[in-house]
């Protein structure tokens, strides 16, 4: 039997600010809403416009960092896998829902005046990365580095 899968991409830009929750065993999770335009000419030969909307869930550090420098109306682009959620409503009727899982999260376009992003497809930057006590002061003695 061939292995399934699901993956997508999407760029566009969020529909609300990032929420961050921690399960039980206090891993971070991000929600949030990307909308994505679409241009297309109709029968009648006029441009029309389309949008639609995804739920993005974003586990871990990325998790964090898209809460702390994501905000409503900021492109990015999400790349992730389609997963199915069903969940009983408070109705007691089965609802479902389609969510993108990412596996990265990139920021588009300019920040926020507030926020800089420091974070893209899937890591901080190195800088944010390392330890307090990293060798950025360490003196190598320059010609002697082999590469």
């Amino acid at each position: 039997m061939a292995r399934s899968f699901a993956r997508v991409v999407v760029a566009g830009n969020l529909t609300r600010d990032p929420e961050l929750r921690q399960t039980p065993n206090g891993t971070p999770v991000c929600q949030f809403g990307v909308a994505v335009n679409r241009s297309y000419k109709d029968a009648s030969g006029q441009w029309a416009e389309r949008t639609s909307f995804f739920d993005v869930v974003v586990w871990g550090q990325q998790g964090e960092v898209c809460h702390r420098y994501l905000s409503k109306g900021r492109a990015v682009t999400v790349d992730g896998r389609l997963e199915q959620r069903t969940y009983e409503a408070q109705d007691g009727s089965k609802r479902s829902r389609v969510e993108i899982i990412a596996d990265n999260v990139v920021f588009q376009g300019p920040p926020g005046e507030a926020r800089e992003p420091e974070f893209s497809g899937g890591r901080l930057n190195a800088a944010e990365a390392l330890p307090p006590d990293d060798f950025r002061d360490v003196d190598f003695g320059g010609d002697d580095i082999p590469f």
